[in-house]
């Protein structure tokens, strides 16, 4: 079923109308023309139900309104194909975008990241933090040791990772497509995908790929909703922000998402 947009028209959008009216959403005439009252409507009830607040009627927004049984995204991962994906990666060996990009597909759609946004954000990522499309641990700095310290000593004391001192600093170092840090993540997302506690006892996993497949779908799952409000915006600092916690990688970021983004809306 399409979405239903600013400049729509016809039965479904009078429909669409007559559900927003009656519960409490004025969208103006009832007219079957998608105008600006009517997306205005239309924002206001996704706001009321928590829902992204995009002014157009997809699947969520009919759901929530009765108009609709499936509230199911459009499914977008069979259009990441190894050409597509090989294009946002210019600079990446062609043999590892074939051996790993159907684990990462696989995962995203496991966690109902199926949406262009969503898997643009995956990719995007891995090309930010591992450009060769590989999962990997992350190496000795200045950002995470200190002159003449032990490895990682300045993430040993992380009570923002939920590091207990040493060595949880090596231990919880960065690994997989995500770049997985620190105590807590590990036993947030290794819970997530169904490891328990066993990512803290071995935290090496991290860097198995179809294990990292699944960290990376679901970190980028816990942060649906913030992401796709920054991306909406067309916002891709933050969107890198809420992923990274900063601005490492932006460029490759921006460069991949780009691409992809304009490969997709081509095809």
């Amino acid at each position: 079923m399409d979405n239903l947009k600013l400049g729509s028209s016809g039965t479904r959008v009078k429909q669409l109308q007559k559900a927003l009216a009656k519960t409490g959403f004025n969208p103006g005439k009832i007219d079957g023309e998608y105008g600006l009252g009517t997306e205005a409507a239309v924002l206001a009830f996704q706001r009321s139900q928590s829902l992204l607040a995009d002014g157009v009627a997809g699947p969520r927004t009919l759901t929530a309104l009765g108009l609709s049984d499936d509230d199911a995204l459009p499914n977008a991962i069979p259009a990441f194909t190894v050409a597509v994906v090989s294009r946002m990666f210019p600079f990446t060996p062609l043999g590892n975008i074939k051996v790993h990009l159907p684990p990462v597909l696989d995962a995203l759609a496991d966690a109902e990241l199926v949406d262009t946004s969503m898997v643009l954000t995956a990719l995007a990522t891995i090309r930010a933090e591992t450009e060769s499309f590989e999962p990997v641990a992350e190496y000795r700095s200045r950002f995470n040791t200190s002159p003449n310290g032990h490895a990682f000593d300045l993430y040993d004391n992380r009570r923002d990772l939920g590091n207990h001192g040493p060595p949880d600093g090596e231990r919880f170092r960065g690994r997989g497509y995500i770049q997985l840090t620190g105590r807590f993540n590990y036993g947030k997302y290794g819970e997530a995908i169904g490891l328990g506690n066993s990512l803290i006892g071995s935290p090496d996993q991290a860097a198995d790929p179809d294990i990292a497949a699944q960290l990376l779908a679901a970190f980028l799952k816990d942060k649906e909703r913030p992401l796709k409000e920054a991306l909406f915006e067309n916002d891709l600092k933050t969107a890198r922000r809420l992923v990274n916690g900063g601005s490492h990688g932006l460029d490759r970021f921006t460069d991949a998402y780009t691409i992809g983004q304009a490969l997709i809306a081509s095809s």
